[in-house]
């Protein structure tokens, strides 16, 4: 199923939570400049089971972890010869949760890529010609191993967020992309949001969204891009503003209730997909489910008491066990 298609099936798409952070809470070493790539190498069923969660909690997108298996992250660490394999890593790990869940209801794999740089420096936003060359490698490579639709995420600069769309764009696979802001929704590069949106759209994603804001104010940036977009928007928001410095560090300015209650006012104002960044796990994607899409979990239900009847009420199995004879 493609992400269009989805849409079209549901009002609300439940995407995701974090990653690195959930790594980090798990005691997986997130140190940079790998940071969420690090479980690639040293805790892959770590990442699995965070993704296994995820679709338990409702998620109807599960996104690789590929946020820093990128050519430059990889170059800086020397394992730019284990680039292809380590993404081959992310996408098999997502494909095999949505595998071993089997979920009844359609589950998307995206292919996630960050920014080439750091995700909150637009001072080190590298030229057209690097961005170009190295998103194309990385949506080349995902789509090559098969995810559903791309995922660009965190896009700070109009020029960046142009060369990530051009390169998903190339693919032939369906994208969607999505812009880090201030609270008040201009890019971190100090660029209007409006004037992205103009330059994202005409390469034709399927979606605009807005990640990395707090979920006190991302409502104010998603209104902006709503306002401005003619596709699909959403958000997916974190528990507090981010910024520079220890990235171990998540603070926590709303609980898994209050960002559930937070989400009403994007699903007013139009957003058709959502779900969480840095700092939100399983359980603050369980609000969302329970809040807008309810449906899934009367079908979780469901398909557990199926998995139960297959397991324990097999033809060649008795249902009752008589241990009378038993000395």
């Amino acid at each position: 199923m493609a992400l269009t298609e989805l849409l079209a099936h549901k009002p609300v798409v439940i995407l995701d939570g974090a990653m690195g952070t959930e790594l980090h809470r798990l005691g997986v070493d997130i140190g940079l400049p790998l940071w969420s790539a690090n479980a690639l190498l040293r805790a892959p069923h770590v990442v699995r089971n965070i993704h296994y969660h995820y679709l338990h909690a409702g998620a109807d997108v599960l996104t690789t972890n590929s946020f820093r298996s990128n050519v430059r992250a990889m170059d800086k660490t020397g394992f730019s010869d284990r680039w292809e394999e380590l993404n081959l890593r992310a996408v098999e790990l997502a494909f095999e949760a949505r595998e071993r869940y089997r979920a009844a209801r359609p589950v998307l794999i995206a292919g996630g890529l960050a920014p080439v740089e750091d995700c909150y420096s637009p001072e080190l936003v590298p030229t057209q010609t690097e961005l170009e060359e190295e998103h194309g490698k990385q949506a080349e490579l995902l789509a090559m191993y098969g995810v559903d639709f791309l995922l660009a995420e965190t896009m700070m600069s109009i020029s960046e967020s142009v060369a990530a769309a051009k390169a998903c764009a190339a693919t032939g696979k369906e994208f969607a992309l999505s812009f880090v802001t201030t609270p008040e929704g201009d890019l971190l590069s100090g660029e209007a949001l409006e004037d992205a949106v103009g330059a994202v759209e005409a390469l034709s994603p399927v979606a605009l969204l807005v990640n990395c804001v707090s979920a006190k104010h991302i409502a104010v940036v998603h209104r902006r891009l709503h306002a401005d977009a003619s596709c699909a928007t959403g958000c997916y928001a974190n528990t507090s503003m981010p910024g520079k410095g220890d990235i171990t560090v998540t603070r926590h300015d709303v609980d898994a209730v209050q960002f559930a209650e937070a989400s009403q006012e994007w699903v007013r104002d139009g957003a058709r997909l959502i779900g969480g960044c840095c700092g939100t796990g399983p359980e603050h994607i369980l609000g969302l489910t329970r809040l807008h899409a309810e449906d899934t979990l009367h079908q979780q239900e469901a398909d557990i008491r199926t998995w139960e009847e297959e397991r324990f009420n097999r033809p060649d199995r008795p249902s009752e066990l008589d241990f009378s004879n038993l000395s």
